[in-house]
C-alpha cells in the first residue's frame, strides 16, 4: 500500500496539503491524524499507513500550512525548537475550521463510511481534545496531549467519545494534573483515560526514544477496539 499527498480546500479560501493513506479492503471509517509539534513528517506518515492497513481511510494534514506550509520537521533539537515556535503560535479558531474541512473531505469520499475519528500525539493530542469539545468528530484518541491544564473548561462541552493515553513518566502531565483532567471528565460516560506505568512522553513513537513497546501495543489495541465500536468495524 502506498500513500500520497492530496489538497484539501479551506473554508476561508485556499487549500492545504495532507498525506492520504487508504485501506486495501476498499472502504472504512475516516481518521484525521494530527501530528506532534514536528508536523506530518515521515513518522506520522508511517503511522497513517499503519491505520490504513487496519482498514481506515487516513489523512494527516499539514498543521502549519497557514504559517509555514510544507515544513515537516526532523527529530533534532533544531526541529523541536522550530516545532514549539509553530505549535504555540497556531490560531486555534482557524485550526477548528481546518479540522472541519478535513472531516468533511473524508465524509465525501466513496471509500469512507461517513464516520470520522481522529488520533493525535502531543500537540495533536491537545487538538483532538479541543476538536471533540467543538463536536467536530465522532470519536477521538489523544496520546499524551499537552497543555490540557490550560483547557480544562473545554471538557464541559465534550459530549462524544474520547480516549486519552498518558505516560506515568511524562513530566508534562504529572499525577496531580492527570487526576484533575480525570475529575473534569468524570461525568462524561464516553470518555476513557489510561495511565501507562514506565512510559514517558512520546512512548508511541516507534524507532525513536523514549519508545515503550508494551505501552504502545496496549494503547494501539485499546484505540482500535474503541474506533471499531464507535466508528464501525473496518472491512476485512
Amino acid at each position: 500500500m502506498a500513500g500520497g499527498t492530496v489538497r484539501i480546500a479551506a473554508q476561508e479560501g485556499g487549500d492545504f496539503e495532507a498525506y492520504l493513506a487508504t485501506p486495501a479492503t476498499g472502504k472504512g471509517p475516516g481518521i484525521v491524524l494530527l501530528a506532534e509539534i514536528y508536523n506530518a513528517n515521515h513518522w506520522v506518515r508511517e503511522v497513517a499507513d499503519g491505520y490504513a492497513e487496519a482498514g481506515y481511510v487516513v489523512i494527516a494534514p499539514d498543521l502549519y500550512w497557514r504559517q509555514a506550509p510544507g515544513e515537516y520537521l526532523p527529530y533534532t533539537p533544531e526541529g523541536q525548537q522550530r516545532g514549539r515556535e509553530l505549535g504555540y503560535a497556531m490560531d486555534l479558531d482557524l485550526f477548528y475550521s481546518d479540522l472541519k474541512s478535513c472531516a468533511d473531505w473524508l465524509r465525501k469520499r466513496s471509500d469512507c463510511n461517513g464516520k470520522i475519528g481522529s488520533v493525535g500525539f502531543c500537540l495533536g493530542g491537545k487538538l483532538v481534545y479541543l476538536g471533540m469539545s467543538r463536536h467536530l468528530l465522532d470519536a477521538g484518541v489523544a496520546y499524551y496531549p499537552v497543555q490540557l491544564g490550560e483547557f480544562l473548561e473545554d471538557a464541559k462541552t465534550i459530549e462524544g467519545r474520547l480516549m486519552m493515553h498518558f505516560g506515568a513518566l511524562d513530566h508534562r502531565v504529572p499525577p496531580d494534573l492527570y487526576a484533575t483532567i480525570c475529575a473534569h471528565l468524570r461525568d462524561k460516560p464516553d470518555t476513557h483515560n489510561f495511565w501507562y506505568e514506565g512510559a514517558d512522553h512520546g512512548f508511541n513513537r516507534h524507532g525513536y526514544p523514549p519508545y515503550h513497546k508494551d505501552a504502545a501495543a496496549l494503547a494501539r489495541s485499546r484505540t482500535l477496539d474503541f474506533f471499531a465500536k464507535h466508528l464501525g468495524a473496518p472491512s476485512k
